[in-house]
């Protein structure tokens, strides 16, 4: 009984633990259920936000067909003011408003744009339906709104239709300093002049961060004088009229320091409004034009040939005959037919004087002397616009002829100004600057080209050259108080292939006070005709005069005090007969 017993308490025992053993397996069993629920929840939300972020990334990287973009919530980026050297405004920011659309927005495009043009007659329909119609979310309409326009358009109250505030520059003085400015686009980044350097030198690097703000942009100044620039352009303007040219220009250059003080070319353009700025001829002739300057030449070919110690202003040179070379012949345009003096060749202009000149120096050194002077290499300064000069690839003597009297060679006005400073300024080369340059900095870049007895003769040869009654043909650029000195040039123009003698780039170049020189003026006039009841149309009767009238309204704005002593001395002595 003991072992049945024993038997039958196992089995009691083993009949006890058999529920707890099932329970367990059931708890393990249902913590595996939920955890899958977890998890599946878990995944649920992840594939759902998953298809929702890369719809996102698809809709993002879709190109809006239609070519706008919407405005990013901020104005366009500031540029600073640009000033004159006395502190006056010459460009500035003013804030527009530019007309948008919401295309979605839009009820009906068709009244949209018959109310818009009640206000704005000239926008273009297909363009402006077209845009309407696009169903995208933005797309401007009319940008640089005026005050009044922006009222009116918010009358009409058409919905989907809205304004933003812009940036755009504003030039006061319209046109009077056109080519030396430049301008700017539609998004107010500078395209041209001083706007497209001042872009360069970091204010697009400024907008790429945006600190382009108006508060942290300090105002830059050029050496442009405005009223020295406005008599300027008014001069030259009035001469293309005058004389009925295709064009005309002018520069005013400081000679001690190369600051630019004015500088104009017509037929120019207004940066408020320019619509006509690519006809081709609107360029700034001044500084992106090169032309065969004539006879302005020749006072780089009588300082060479005297610099070179070889000859003095008592040497002689035979201009009995004329100069035959290959097939070609040398004349000249009045020619004295007998040996002329150093001054004689020079203010008489002798083309056979001028090429025995250069012929003293020799080929290579007449090519080197003309690069010294930085006539044939581009010129350095900050304005973009500026042309290559151009000569013979391969110099023979033919070349160093007709170069000495300017044919066959071609530069730009502003750079014959740049060289004819240093002929007046004691021989330094100083490349121009339209920004402030003081003497002592002007100093750091100067180069000597010629010695400082070089300069002083030329001082001579130009003053003598226009004096009345020395037979020189600078006399029209005379002055009373201001004792002009200069060098006309007459250069016929290429027509088909051959110079013409009825076509003609006239230049004067002048220094003044021609004792003490302080600044120089060019100017140039392209194809004149002869003034109404005159028949002179040459360089003596219309570029002088030009000089003539800028330096008489001119000259005290520069700072150049009259000086009529020697007006004075060389005065007949009147007599009063009534004593």
């Amino acid at each position: 009984m003991t072992a049945t017993w024993i038997k039958r308490k196992k089995t009691e025992l083993e009949t006890v633990k058999a529920p707890a053993f099932a329970l367990d397996a059931r708890k393990k069993k249902s913590g595996n259920r939920a955890r899958n629920r977890v998890v599946m929840a878990i995944a649920c939300f992840v594939g759902i936000y998953g298809i929702i972020g890369g719809r996102l990334v698809y809709y993002g990287m879709q190109e809006d067909t239609t070519g706008y973009n919407g405005p990013t919530g901020a104005v366009l980026a500031s540029r600073p003011d640009i000033l004159d050297r006395n502190g006056e405004v010459l460009a500035t920011d003013i804030k527009t408003a530019s007309l948008y659309a919401e295309p979605r927005k839009i009820v009906d495009p068709d009244e949209a744009i018959e109310l818009l043009s009640t206000v704005l007659p000239d926008l273009n329909f297909e363009q402006t339906y077209s845009r309407l119609k696009s169903g995208t979310g933005f797309a401007w309409l009319k940008r640089g709104m005026t005050p009044q326009q922006k009222s009116q358009i918010m009358a009409l109250g058409i919905p989907g239709i809205g304004f933003r505030t812009e940036k755009s520059r504003f030039y006061p003085g319209g046109p009077t300093a056109s080519h030396i400015l430049g301008l700017v686009n539609i998004d107010n980044q500078g395209t041209a002049g001083m706007e497209k350097y001042i872009d360069e030198q970091g204010l697009s690097d400024l907008r790429d961060v945006g600190l382009a703000d108006s508060r942290s942009l300090e105002p830059v100044k050029l050496s442009i004088d405005l009223r020295v620039q406005h008599v300027v352009r008014d001069v030259v303007v009035t001469a293309m009229q005058k004389y009925r040219a295709i064009a005309a220009g002018a520069v005013v250059l400081n000679i001690h320091t190369g600051e630019v003080l004015a500088m104009a070319s017509a037929p120019d353009f207004d940066p408020n409004n320019p619509f006509n700025v690519l006809d081709k001829d609107h360029l700034n002739r001044m500084s992106a034009g090169t032309y065969e300057m004539g006879s302005t030449i020749k006072s780089f070919t009588t300082a060479m040939a005297l610099d070179s110690g070889k000859v003095n202003l008592q040497s002689t040179f035979d201009a009995r005959r004329p100069i035959t070379i290959g097939r070609q012949t040398i004349r000249d345009f009045h020619g004295k037919n007998r040996i002329l003096t150093m001054p004689e060749v020079f203010i008489y202009s002798s083309n056979i004087g001028s090429a025995k000149e250069a012929d003293v120096v020799g080929i290579e050194g007449h090519r080197e002397f003309l690069h010294r002077m930085g006539l044939l290499d581009r010129m350095q300064t900050e304005l973009p616009e500026v042309a290559r000069p151009m000569e013979p690839k391969v110099w023979k003597k033919v070349h160093s002829i007709t170069i000495a009297f300017g044919h066959g060679m071609a530069t730009t006005p502003l750079q014959t100004a740049v060289g004819a400073a240093a002929l007046m300024n004691g021989g330094k080369l100083i490349q121009p600057t339209f920004l402030p340059r003081t003497i002592d900095e002007a100093s750091k870049v100067a180069k000597q080209v010629v010695s400082e007895k070089t300069s002083e003769d030329m001082r001579y040869l130009y003053r003598l050259n226009s004096e009345t009654g020395s037979g020189g043909s600078g006399s029209r650029a005379n002055v009373k108080g201001y004792r002009v000195g200069g060098k006309t040039g007459t250069a016929e123009k290429v027509i088909n292939g051959r110079y013409s003698s009825d076509v003609r780039f006239n230049a004067f170049v002048a220094a003044f006070p021609i004792d003490k020189p302080e600044y120089v003026v060019l100017t140039i006039i392209d194809e004149p005709k002869a003034e109404e009841g005159k028949v002179g149309a040459t360089a003596g009767f219309n570029a002088a005069p030009m000089v003539a009238d800028i330096i008489r309204r001119s000259a005290s704005f520069l700072g150049v005090q009259p000086d009529f002593r020697e007006e004075q001395e060389s005065a007949p002595l009147m007599v009063n007969f009534d004593q």
